[in-house]
């Protein structure tokens, strides 16, 4: 019987590995819907090509342009609310970049069995509405970036307080051994040029300044209930190795594959009963073999924006606000608006300034609460932008 599945960010990397993965198993799956933003030529490809029952987009723009274009089978959307009319998916996968995911997010757990999550920013600022959820439908959720899917496969039959310590590791970025950004201003292509990982903009900087790290180690608190003492970031350049949970017992565990989503996403979605070596294209096999393997602690002259990771769980929402601002920032540093360095300055400017407490304090039990705390995270952003 074929799996009905859902992909809410269809046109982004995560959401494009996990057609590749559908392409090579077409009997396995049904598509049922596909949601997109802005890529108006992709989105119009998608619906030809795998023909989904829904397509919700969700720019008014793109959305007019492709009811223009498109005639289709696929009923066409332009409004999350519409998720409601869904049959279950057995199967769905979140992999909107930023809080713009959080929503739809939240609105799906109802309409599916299990919910692989790419997207980092909605458990950051909303896990509690997303566990409630998840817990009141009976969803399953699996955490799929390659960090996070790792410690969940590494904690299996562990509890708690078997855990000495986690590790999330690190490339380091374009940045590690040229530390160009210390020495000039850069260019965004420079910090784009991930020597490790093919990945979208937003991410690839957040991963040259090494924010991801520091949203990793949140995220890895709310998902796992773990204390911040017990998760480090370790710097590690040849990415194989993942995460590394260290146990009481004396044991280390940890989990290594090559630099491609393509691993625990199939995992995932097929429940590790597969054979990766199909999902590969002849040419594009990875070439795995066992070989050095190095790491060490963030420098924080080079990355000082690690030094978020001790303010980051000050007060209930202060995640919410660094990771509103960092959206923001680097948005305005692709655009040249603002300098590499600026991102890791401004936000600290903003947890510095006299209203974050204002906003931090608060523990929102709502969607409009958290919106609400991020807008004024983005607003002071911006108005410290300006300043430059």
């Amino acid at each position: 019987m074929k799996k009905i599945i859902s992909i809410l960010g269809s046109t982004g990397s995560v959401g494009l590995t996990t057609l590749k993965i559908i392409e090579k198993n077409k009997k396995f799956f049904t598509i049922n819907l596909l949601t997109a933003n802005k890529n108006l030529s992709l989105i119009c490809e998608q619906i030809k090509k795998y023909k989904p029952k829904f397509f919700i987009i969700n720019d008014p723009l793109i959305f007019k342009e492709v009811k223009k274009k498109i005639r289709s089978k696929t009923i066409i959307l332009n409004n999350f609310n519409d998720i409601n009319l869904l049959v279950k998916n057995d199967i769905t996968i979140s992999a909107i970049s930023g809080i713009a995911g959080l929503s739809p997010t939240i609105s799906i757990i109802k309409k599916t069995k299990k919910l692989l999550i790419a997207n980092k920013e909605a458990i950051i600022c909303g896990w509690y509405l997303i566990k409630k959820e998840s817990l009141k439908y009976k969803t399953l959720l699996i955490p799929v970036d390659s960090e996070h899917y790792s410690i969940f496969k590494l904690l299996e039959n562990h509890n708690i307080d078997e855990i000495k310590k986690i590790y999330i590791t690190a490339s380091g970025g374009p940045f590690l051994k040229n530390k160009l950004h210390l020495k000039k201003k850069i260019e965004p292509k420079d910090a784009l040029k991930h020597p490790k990982w093919k990945m979208g903009k937003k991410i690839s900087i957040d991963s040259s300044t090494l924010m991801n790290k520091v949203l990793e180690h949140i995220e890895a608190q709310k998902l796992f209930n773990l204390n911040s003492s017990k998760i480090d970031i370790l710097i590690h350049p040849e990415s194989l190795v993942h995460a590394i949970v260290e146990l009481k017992n004396g044991l280390t565990k940890f989990i290594y594959h090559d630099t491609s989503m393509i691993i625990p996403l199939a995992n995932a979605i097929f429940d590790n009963d597969i054979d990766i070596k199909k999902f590969y294209d002849n040419k594009k096999k990875p070439k795995m073999s066992i070989q050095s393997l190095t790491f060490s602690k963030p420098n924080k002259k080079i990355f000082p924006i690690i030094k978020l990771k001790n303010r980051s769980n000050e007060h209930p929402s202060t995640s919410i606000i660094i990771n509103a601002s960092n959206e923001i920032l680097v948005d305005h540093f692709l655009n040249r608006k603002i300098p590499f360095l600026g991102i890791s300055r401004i936000i600290m400017s903003v947890l510095n300034d006299r209203n974050y407490k204002k906003y931090a304090i608060k523990n929102p039990k709502n969607l409009n609460q958290i919106i609400n705390i991020d807008k004024w995270a983005r607003n002071k952003t911006l108005k410290l932008t300006k300043k430059i």
